[in-house]
């Protein structure tokens, strides 16, 4: 489906934006890293991640008035052969709900990190780590967003690995704490090396796919 054949009267065309939304936000955290006061970071990875949550609830609308799935591409991803994957988001009751569940939690957590992560961070004389912590948060959002909103199971792939990294990340994020001092760095990694059995099933799954039905 092209822009132009959308609903007239729904907002579909603005799906990609609960993916640009903490995308713009984890961006702004990185170049204003060491630039900027603590409460900066949080509240625009907040903003970030709450503009997302704004956009979800303009789809959930656009969804009473118009309930069938529609698929909105983006931007040609894969062209090889005979083989053709477009980067474009399926907006449906499900991936919407989901949306805003990801959307609503994840700005809720934000918020509260501002003030949590103020002390953990003065404690441990790294303001760095600030910037840092929020940067993660908002590319788990992005990656969410990506997971629940794709159109192809391949796109959905790059938002499983994604989360998988950012949960990584922000389990291992204080690595040098926990139980003899590496305690939450082995938790990271023992998060990571589960996740890869799923990519195995994942993977196994889609050659499958493509090889029984095309």
């Amino acid at each position: 489906m092209e822009l132009s054949s959308l609903p007239v009267g729904t907002y579909f065309n603005l799906v990609s934006w609960v993916v640009f939304f903490p995308l713009i936000g984890l961006v702004l955290n990185l170049i204003l890293t060491n630039r900027a006061s603590e409460k900066v970071y949080g509240i625009i990875a907040s903003l970030a991640s709450g503009a997302s949550f704004v956009v979800a609830s303009l789809l959930l609308l656009s969804l009473s008035k118009h309930p069938e799935a529609v698929v909105v591409p983006f931007a040609e991803w894969i062209n090889v052969g005979n083989l053709s994957i477009n980067w474009a988001f399926r907006v449906d009751t499900l991936s919407v709900t989901m949306m805003m569940a990801v959307s609503a939690v994840g700005t809720l957590i934000h918020v509260y990190s501002i003030g949590y992560m103020h002390e953990d961070v003065r404690i441990q004389g790294d303001p760095s780590r600030y910037s840092r912590f929020f940067i993660f948060m908002n590319l788990f959002i992005v990656m969410m967003m990506i997971l629940v909103s794709a159109e192809s199971y391949l796109m959905t792939f790059v938002g499983w690995e994604g989360v998988g990294l950012c949960s990584y990340l922000l389990i291992g994020f204080w690595f040098e704490k926990g139980k003899d001092g590496e305690g939450n760095a082995i938790a990271a990694k023992k998060a990571f090396l589960t996740n890869r059995i799923g990519d195995f099933g994942f993977i196994t799954a889609m050659f499958l796919i493509f090889t029984i039905f095309g």
